[in-house]
């Protein structure tokens, strides 16, 4: 019967020729949880102003509507209290607004600031790793062309 080859040696010296450097590998993750951190403390920093906009803008609101329960000695009054709280609701909405606008400026200029540090990153990262393994490769491939 026929015996099967035992390939350990054969795979082992083509893994040799071609190694593989984890040191990229790690310094690639390392960097996309360095982003990953950064990015989520722009939205975590961003939900916390809307929230604390939010809260602001219902305790006006709240406070405003004060003066619309409390009870009128003229009908005509009444009206008038309805048009200063609808009055003043608008102006709020677009003081609130503005502010929400802001918010969203301030987190899409930092997230293109981290994007774009991230990809400057990444770009001397990949050139960096290119060049380490054309070096590697370059060397194994005379190796393997002097050793005979």
């Amino acid at each position: 019967m026929a015996k099967t080859q035992d390939f350990t040696a054969a795979f082992k010296d083509v893994m040799g020729a071609f190694p593989v450097d984890t040191k990229a590998m790690e310094d690639a993750f390392k960097s996309q949880t360095t982003l990953a951190e950064k990015m989520s403390a722009v939205s975590i920093s961003a939900a916390q102003q809307s929230t604390d906009l939010s809260a602001k803008w219902a305790a006006d609101t709240l406070t405003k509507m004060q003066d619309l329960t409390k009870a009128k000695a003229e009908p005509a009054d009444y009206a008038k209290s309805v048009t200063d709280f609808a009055s003043a609701s608008a102006e709020s909405a677009a003081e609130h607004m503005a502010a929400f606008a802001e918010i969203a400026k301030k987190v899409q200029t930092q997230t293109m600031e981290l994007m774009m540090a991230a990809g400057k990153d990444m770009s001397e990262e990949a050139t960096k790793a290119a060049k380490k393994a054309t070096e590697e490769v370059t060397a194994a491939a005379k190796k393997a062309t002097t050793v005979k």
